[in-house]
């Protein structure tokens, strides 16, 4: 399935060349601290601004889940204190770059964030409170989302997370239906998806989101409306609905390869997006963005920032960061992680110094997928100053522009450009032609 973060960065890969970071001997040679080094540190008496969003990554699952690409590992429970204290060291190095200012978001994702044991959940949120500007998020006017497990919930746990400021959590059920879940490796009673849900309300965590799948093998129109329908029953404000992708890499995708299993037929998945938008739409919700529906007002915001090409922090292993036009993703190994610290700094496998073509075209991207889309005027500006002698860019987007608005997955209103319904089913391939046009 998508997501804007690979666990969570942008995917970034097709569209940027990358900067390569050398390895000799198995040992990272350089490390996010150079990527740093280059950014002009925020606060008085200069003109950068700080990062405003963090994200944390918690590697630790119960089990692989074999369509899932985000980096985790099994937890054994053996290396989650050692963990714990190299993410401080990190944290402690990232903090001068939020320049002093109040966080707006916070998000903690992985792998399984509820899986951390609670005595280091509770050191965790003491530390960051010490490093950190959490009044916002604590006040309740920013945002602090942690995913979580139903199986791996408990009072206990959402009392902490309460306690350190965490305003929303995103569980994650992918399914109500057993034999859906077994499909998805997912092993979890659907029943604990709503006391999940319930011990969050009662420890005073009071806004919840919901994860669902569809387009799972063997998943037929019926069994999809009746996982939105308890979905919908849970009295949640965001639904976040993915249709299931075979990532190239996952143990889903080689047995999908072998012939274990018939993938859902295309027309059956667009059938079922369908039923998504009117059946949400019905209870209160609309899509805010491709994949993910909400009430008025109860947008995920730390994710709008990703979408929106916002500036934010992120730590732990695999997390990719993005500050000033930087960008560049840590090592995705526990191991590596937990050996090589460079001033608090972890290794990096590849950074993206600024690039003003690559950053439109990631606007591009994030953008058209929101429900609010680009502005037109600020898109064709940017992609002007890139052209040159015998380069119309601007015009050549205009161009990818009116194409899509005579298809009618494209409307113009107010200034912006924003994908109709008939576009969201096609959103990657629209982008993939915007993109396409400042070549």
């Amino acid at each position: 399935m998508t997501d804007p973060r690979e666990h969570k960065g942008l995917k970034t890969d097709q569209m940027s060349q990358r900067t390569s970071i050398p390895i000799l001997d198995q040992r990272l040679r350089t490390s996010a601290a150079t990527a740093f080094d280059t950014i002009r540190i925020p606060g008085p008496g200069t003109d950068a601004a700080g990062a405003r969003s963090l994200y944390m990554h918690v590697p630790f699952c119960f089990h692989k889940c074999h369509y899932c690409d985000f980096y985790s590992i099994v937890d054994t429970q053996d290396r989650q204190e050692s963990f714990l204290t190299r993410l401080e060291s990190e944290l402690a190095a990232v903090a001068p770059w939020t320049g002093g200012e109040p966080l707006k978001t916070i998000f903690v994702g992985g792998g399984t964030p509820s899986l951390l044991r609670v005595d280091l959940w509770a050191r965790l949120l003491n530390r960051m409170e010490d490093l950190l500007d959490l009044s916002l998020v604590k006040s309740g006017a920013g945002e602090f989302t942690v995913e979580c497990n139903p199986e791996t919930v408990t009072p206990e746990l959402m009392d902490v997370l309460a306690k350190g400021g965490v305003s929303r959590v995103s569980v994650g059920a992918q399914s109500f239906n057993p034999r859906h879940l077994k499909t998805l490796e997912r092993w979890h009673d659907p029943a604990n998806v709503a006391l999940a849900v319930r011990l969050a309300r009662e420890a005073g965590i009071v806004r919840q989101s919901v994860d669902l799948i569809f387009g799972i093998p063997g998943q037929s129109l019926e069994d999809w409306r009746e996982d939105l329908r308890r979905a919908l029953d849970l009295g949640t404000e965001h639904v976040s609905c993915y249709n299931l992708t075979y990532e190239p890499q996952t143990a889903m995708t080689a047995r999908l390869r072998r012939g274990e299993f018939t993938p859902a037929d295309e027309d059956v998945e667009v059938e079922m997006f369908a039923v998504t938008l009117s059946t949400l739409r019905a209870h209160g919700f609309d899509r805010y963005e491709v994949s993910n529906f909400c009430k008025p007002g109860c947008e995920c915001r730390h994710n709008m920032a990703y979408w929106r090409q916002e500036d934010w922090l992120a730590v732990g292993p695999s997390a990719s960061s993005h500050v000033g036009g930087h960008r560049w993703k840590n090592v995705p190994r526990l191991d590596d992680y937990l050996n090589f610290n460079d001033r608090g700094f972890t290794g990096v496998v590849d950074h993206e110094p600024p690039d003003a073509k690559r950053a439109l075209a990631e606007s591009i991207m994030t953008g058209l997928r929101l429900r609010e889309g680009l502005r037109a005027v600020e898109v064709l500006a940017r992609a002007k100053a890139l052209g040159g002698a015998g380069r119309d860019l601007a015009g050549a987007l205009r161009a990818s522009c009116d194409r899509a608005l005579a298809a009618g997955h494209l409307a113009e209103s107010g200034g912006r450009w924003c994908l109709t319904d008939a576009g969201f089913l096609l959103a990657d391939g629209i982008a993939g032609e915007f993109m396409a046009a400042l070549d």
